[in-house]
């Protein structure tokens, strides 16, 4: 069932749940750097969650044990955040956090450098952002869901990488899952019919190598076949009659910066 939302209800997001979980996304990219412990990451970004009036919206989750998706390198996403998985310079770690607040679920993720990362890996991560924007821009009322998957699926496959079909984006609103889903992939003219009021999160999920994965013995967290790398980046939109609008942003905007360690820069 589809749930369209009233544009007062979207400012409401996004000055709620959207704007905290975009500052969420940020703290997890300020502590990516060596040395550091996924679950560090976690319990910082727990605690700012809920200094803010707010829960975090995946920790129990259909189970899921953390306040974030902490996936690394070859984790496609749902890695879980450990004590045990200390980050290396090379690296890149993806976050995906959520903050509920004022009955609305935020929803974003975004893939950070951990100190000096090799080019191959910057291509991948820089052109999972792009899918991204691209997706963004194809959401315009009109357009179907065919047009934004579309959008990913041959920016991606144009440069050579794997485009994760396994998993997708979903609308969202007073819970973090909603109909629709959104694919990665697509045909023009295909699918759902975009219309004003609908907030779907848009995630690109793509791969260095194969874009096939299956789910370690934890029964959550997603790995590539082949152990090369993925990235993953999300944002939560408001179809508008002006056309979509970006509702996980803070008053930085939308866009962190891929360097983790240091103040994002937007």
């Amino acid at each position: 069932m589809m749930h369209i939302k009233t544009q007062l209800e979207m400012h409401e997001y996004r000055a709620t749940a959207g704007e905290l979980s975009k500052r969420a996304l940020r703290l997890a990219g300020s502590l990516a750097k060596p040395g550091v412990s996924t679950k560090s990451i976690d319990l910082a970004v727990e605690a700012f969650i809920r200094q803010n009036a707010a829960k975090p919206g995946f920790k129990g989750y259909g189970g899921f044990p953390a306040s974030i998706c902490a996936s690394v390198n070859d984790e496609v996403v749902h890695g879980i955040p450990s004590p045990g998985v200390i980050l290396k310079s090379g690296d890149i770690l993806s976050v995906d956090v959520g903050a509920n607040k004022a009955g609305w679920a935020g929803d974003n993720a975004w893939t950070f450098y951990v100190g000096e990362v090799a080019p191959e890996v910057k291509g991948l991560c820089e052109c999972t952002r792009d899918c991204l924007k691209a997706a963004i821009e194809a959401a315009v009322p009109g357009n179907r869901l065919g047009d934004v998957g579309y959008a990913v699926q041959s920016l991606a496959e144009n440069n050579g990488y794997g485009v994760v079909r396994d998993y997708t984006g979903h609308g969202v609103g007073h819970v973090m899952h909603e109909d629709p889903n959104v694919p990665n992939y697509g045909k023009k003219g295909r699918g759902v019919l975009l219309q004003v009021g609908m907030m779907i999160a848009i995630e690109p999920m793509l791969t260095l190598g194969t874009s096939q994965t299956h789910v370690r013995e934890n029964g959550w967290t997603v790995v590539t076949d082949d152990g090369l790398p993925a990235a993953h980046f999300e944002n939560t939109i408001g179809i508008t009659k002006d056309g979509p609008v970006v509702l996980t942003q803070d008053e930085k905007g939308a866009w962190c910066s891929m360097q983790g360690g240091g103040e994002a820069k937007a």
